[in-house]
C-alpha cells in the first residue's frame, strides 16, 4: 500500500491561494529575512497594531518553512524537517485570535485577521503538527507521547483527518493504551477502509486486547476457586 495514504505528509497547497494576491511578489521562493525572523520573537507575542500586510507576511514565512520541511522529509532528513516545522509554527505563534495572548491581561488587543487569513493559519498549524508526527515516527527512539500529542492537536482542528487518526492509533498502541488505539484506528478505518497499515495495527490491537481479556478471565477464575 502507498505509504502516503496513512503516513505521508499533509499539504493543502501554498498560502498564496488562500489569502489573495498579496503573495504574488515571489516571496514563496525566498528565504526568511532577519526582519521576518524578528517579527516572530521567541516570546511569540503579537503587537496590537499588527497590520494586514504584516499578518500576511508572517503566514507567507510560515509557508516557506513548511515547504522546506516537506522537502527535507521527502529527502529523508527527518530531524531537519522537524526543525523547519517548528520554525513555521514559531511564525504562527500569537497570531491565532482564538488563543489569548498573556499581553491581553495588560490591555493588548487580540490580533485581527480576515476569514481567509484565519483559514490559512489553521491549515498551516494543522499540517505542521501532522507532519511533525510523521517525522517523529521515523526517529529512534520514537517519542510516541509527542506523536500522540501532535496528532490530537490535528484532530482538534479536523476530527476526520485519517492520517492523524492513524498516527494517534499507532502512538496509543505503543503507549499500551489499547482502548484508545482501537478508537482511533477504528475511526481511521471507517474513513479509509482499504488502508493496509490501519488494518495491520487494528489486528495488533485486537490481539493485545484479546490477551488482556483472557488474563482477566483467568484472574477472576483464580479468585473464586
Amino acid at each position: 500500500m502507498d505509504v502516503e495514504s496513512s503516513s505521508g505528509l499533509d499539504d493543502v497547497g501554498s498560502v498564496s491561494g488562500q489569502i489573495g494576491a498579496s503573495s504574488s511578489s515571489g516571496i514563496m521562493d525566498a528565504g526568511p529575512s532577519s526582519t521576518h525572523m524578528e517579527a516572530a520573537s521567541s516570546s511569540g507575542q503579537v503587537h496590537a497594531d499588527l497590520s494586514f500586510a504584516q499578518m500576511d507576511d508572517r503566514l507567507q514565512q510560515a509557508q516557506i518553512f513548511k515547504d522546506a520541511g516537506n522537502k527535507s522529509y521527502k529527502e529523508q532528513r527527518y530531524r531537519d524537517a522537524i526543525s523547519k516545522y517548528h520554525r513555521a509554527l514559531l511564525q504562527l505563534k500569537g497570531l491565532d485570535p482564538n488563543m489569548p495572548s498573556p499581553l491581553q491581561a495588560f490591555g493588548a488587543k487580540a490580533p485581527v485577521v480576515t476569514p481567509e487569513q484565519e483559514k490559512a493559519l489553521h491549515n498551516l498549524q494543522r499540517d505542521c503538527y501532522n507532519n511533525l508526527a510523521a517525522c517523529l515516527l521515523h526517529t529512534d527512539p520514537v517519542p510516541y507521547a509527542r506523536v500522540l500529542q501532535y496528532s490530537v492537536l490535528v484532530l482538534e482542528k479536523q476530527p476526520s483527518n485519517a492520517k492523524a487518526l492513524y498516527r494517534a492509533g499507532v502512538a496509543s498502541f505503543h503507549l499500551r493504551d489499547f482502548d484508545s488505539a482501537l478508537h482511533y484506528l477504528g475511526e481511521a478505518q471507517r474513513i479509509q477502509p482499504t488502508d493496509a497499515n490501519v488494518k495491520k495495527y487494528l489486528k495488533l490491537t485486537d490481539s493485545e486486547l484479546s490477551g488482556y481479556r483472557q488474563q482477566e478471565k483467568q484472574l477472576y477464575r483464580d479468585m473464586f476457586k
